[in-house]
């Protein structure tokens, strides 16, 4: 799969949820998606619950999430 796919599948738009990065041609947030990833949530099961998305939009996410975490400075936790 195109390591870029992000690239197509994610857009941010100031007057599209509040301009948080969204799939492209949705309001669905990336953070959605990542957040139901967490939960333990398969790829259909997040189809079921989103029906407009992908299996390339929900992989597009990931990528798009492992890229900006790749990208920023990271600051510890505290402990």
């Amino acid at each position: 799969m195109d390591p870029e796919l992000w690239k197509k599948r994610v857009s941010v738009k100031a007057d599209v949820h509040h301009g948080e990065p969204c799939i492209t041609g949705t309001r669905v947030p990336v953070t959605m998606i990542v957040g139901c990833v967490a939960e333990g949530m398969s790829r259909p099961e997040i189809i079921e619950q989103f029906p407009q998305l992908s299996d390339e939009d929900i992989v597009g996410a990931l990528q798009y999430a492992a890229e900006v975490l790749h990208s920023d400075l990271l600051m510890p936790l505290g402990g």
